[in-house]
C-alpha cells in the first residue's frame, strides 16, 4: 500500500491530538540506542536517564553486557526500554552473534560465527527465515528475563534491507503488541523507499534527528544537538543518541571506527546530561513523550 508524504504528516498530527496535545505541540522523545553493548554504554545510559533528559532506551539482547542493563530495566520500570533488534556487528575487534545456536540460523553469520559487519553483507547472505527466527528469539529472551519492553527498534536499521524483512519487523510488532520505530528518513537511509514501504496503519515518527559524521569531524556535534532543540518543529520528534564513556573499554570496542566511536559517545552523554539543554526544553516549549504513552493508543 502506498502511503504518501502528505498522509504521513496527517497521521502524525492525528497521533499528537490523540495523546491530548494540540497539533502545534512540539513532542519529543530522546532515545539512547545500544544499551547492553558494553559496561561503559550501560553506565552512560543509566546516567543519561537518571541525571539527564533521555527518556527512552533500547537493549541489544545478543551483547555480553545485556544482563547488566536488563537487571536495571527490571528494577527501574519507570523508564521506557525497548529491544534493539540486532543482526549486525560493525566493530573491528569486538564481536557477537545470534542468541540462537549457529546451526539454526547459519545464514546470519560469517565463517567465524559472528554477525556480518554491514547491512550490505547481511542482505547478501541472510535468509528471511533465519532473520525471523533470530529476531523472535531475541524478543523471547527479553521476555523470559522478565522484561516488559515498551517498543521495538533496530540496530543499524538492518530491518530495512528489504521489504520482506521490513514486513517481518512490522508483524513482530503486531504479534507482541509493541510499537516499532518507523521513520521515512531512516527507512530511506537503509535503502527502502518509504513511499512504497510505509503502510497506512504504521505509526510514523515524523522526524528523527541524529548526528552525522560531518558534525563530529568538524567539532559541531554538541552544537547540532542544541540547534535541534532550538529549532524543533511541531509533531512527533525523536533524537537518537548513543551515550558511553570515552574510556579504555569503549576505545577498544570502537578502534578504527570514529563514526559513533567512544569520543562521539562521550559527547552524546555530555549533551544530554547538560543543564543548558534541559533548560532548552522549557524555553522552547518542548513536551517530552515516551513509547509507553504512544503504546497506550494501541490498547
Amino acid at each position: 500500500m502506498i502511503f504518501r508524504k502528505a498522509n504521513i504528516k496527517q497521521h502524525t498530527m492525528n497521533l499528537s491530538q490523540k495523546l491530548g496535545f494540540d497539533k502545534t505541540t512540539k513532542l519529543l522523545m530522546i532515545h539512547a540506542d545500544d544499551a547492553g553493548l558494553s559496561h561503559s554504554e550501560n553506565r552512560a545510559t543509566i546516567k543519561s536517564l537518571t541525571q539527564g533528559i533521555v527518556n527512552s532506551y533500547s537493549m541489544m539482547v545478543p551483547c555480553p553486557w545485556f544482563y547488566e542493563m536488563a537487571v536495571f530495566a527490571k528494577n527501574n520500570p519507570q523508564y521506557d526500554n525497548g529491544i534493539h533488534l540486532t543482526l549486525t556487528c560493525e566493530w573491528e575487534s569486538y564481536k557477537f552473534g545470534p542468541v540462537l545456536p549457529l546451526a539454526e540460523v547459519p545464514s546470519l553469520v560469517n565463517e567465524a560465527g559472528y554477525f556480518f559487519k554491514s547491512r550490505e553483507e547481511l542482505k547478501e547472505n541472510a535468509t528471511a527465515e533465519d532473520i525471523k527466527k533470530e529476531l523472535k528469539a531475541q524478543i523471547e529472551k527479553a521476555y523470559a528475563f522478565g522484561l516488559k519492553p515498551t517498543h521495538i527498534d533496530s540496530h543499524m536499521y538492518s530491518v530495512g534491507i528489504s521489504a520482506e524483512v521490513m514486513d517481518i519487523y512490522r508483524r513482530l510488532g503486531e504479534e507482541y503488541d509493541l510499537p516499532i520505530l518507523i521513520n521515512k528518513e531512516i527507512m530511506n537511509m537503509s535503502g527502502l523507499d518509504p513511499l512504497i514501504n510505509i503502510e497506512e496503519d504504521d505509526l510514523v515518527i515524523d522526524k528523527v534527528h541524529y548526528g552525522l559524521f560531518m558534525h563530529f569531524e568538524n567539532g559541531l556535534l554538541q552544537e547540532y544537538y542544541s540547534n535541534v532543540l532550538d529549532e524543533l518543529d511541531a509533531g512527533l520528534n525523536m533524537i537518537l543518541i548513543h551515550p558511553a564513556y570515552d574510556d579504555d573499554e569503549m576505545k577498544g570496542i570502537t578502534i578504527n571506527h570514529p563514526n559513533y566511536g567512544s569520543e562521539w559517545r562521550q559527547l552524546d552523554l555530555e549533551s544530554f546530561t547538560s543543564k543548558e539543554n534541559e533548560e532548552r526544553l522549557q524555553k522552547n516549549n518542548i513536551q517530552l513523550i515516551t513509547w509507553s504513552e504512544i503504546k497506550s493508543l494501541r490498547g
